[in-house]
């Protein structure tokens, strides 16, 4: 395969070209590629949740009401991911749900149909990410539109940071394999502190208390997801696909959470 311009490069395309559907062709799969992309991870999330807020804020531009522009905000990462993370939340309710042994409970995380503990997670999490918005853009279209970038960027640094060194895979096989333990400790200790340093930096063009909102979120999202991360390490034995998207959208829901709170 043809050398890609630079490290930066690659990153970005494994980044886009793994967690999005954006016509991004990976040049390489390596770990060193693999490594670029976990830690450009952030970035795609800007742009997915860009996209998310383009659509709410048109939509309410056009003259529809806050519940539609949240629908709408939430749609857009689904479609930009296929679905894929949530489709690993419902997976992975599911295999911690059955209370079956790691090896059964895999098994349970693989097979294409969703469970009851999946679905109802599934629902669950859904509801509260458009209810959260919805609440967000009646009050004020930018504070919605911030935290539909926010939940973005926060559920794709907790993909970062369960990728760090010392998180071993589930599997042999598949991308929880590929991307498991690519990112060196430092490298996420540095984008847990700096991700949410600059979520408040753009929160604060509304306020120095949306500032401090924001940055708050991020660093909750990573911790909701921290703590699910080490529930299915512990249950799993390490993490699968289906875990990094698990990890993403508790991230995203407690970003949007922490940021309906208060107010």
């Amino acid at each position: 395969s043809p050398p890609s311009p630079s490290p930066l490069a690659d990153g970005l395309r494994f980044a886009f070209g793994t967690l999005t559907v954006l016509p991004v062709r990976v040049h390489r799969w390596d770990r060193a590629a693999a490594r670029g992309g976990m830690l450009c991870a952030p970035v795609a999330g800007l742009v997915v949740g860009g996209c998310a807020a383009g659509l709410g804020l048109l939509l309410l531009l056009l003259g529809a009401g806050p519940l539609l522009a949240a629908v709408a905000s939430v749609a857009v990462p689904a479609a930009l991911t296929r679905g894929l993370h949530l489709d690993g939340l419902a997976d992975t309710a599911d295999g911690l749900g059955s209370g079956k042994p790691a090896e059964d409970a895999l098994r349970i995380m693989k097979q294409s149909d969703i469970g009851p503990f999946g679905v109802l997670t599934l629902v669950l999490a859904l509801l509260a990410q458009v209810a959260v918005l919805a609440q967000l853009y009646a009050g004020s279209w930018a504070r919605g539109a911030l935290a539909a970038v926010v939940s973005a960027v926060a559920a794709r640094l907790a993909l970062t940071l369960a990728a760090r060194a010392g998180v071993p895979a589930a599997r042999p096989e598949g991308l929880g394999a590929a991307v498991a333990g690519v990112v060196p400790k430092g490298a996420a200790l540095a984008l847990a502190i700096g991700v949410p340093a600059a979520a408040g930096a753009a929160g604060a063009c509304l306020g120095g208390y949306d500032g401090a909102r924001a940055a708050f979120a991020v660093a909750a999202g990573a911790g909701g997801a921290e703590v699910l991360l080490r529930r299915c390490l512990r249950r799993f034995g390490g993490v699968t696909g289906d875990v990094f998207g698990a990890v993403a959208e508790t991230a995203a829901v407690t970003a949007l959470v922490v940021l309906a709170l208060g107010r």
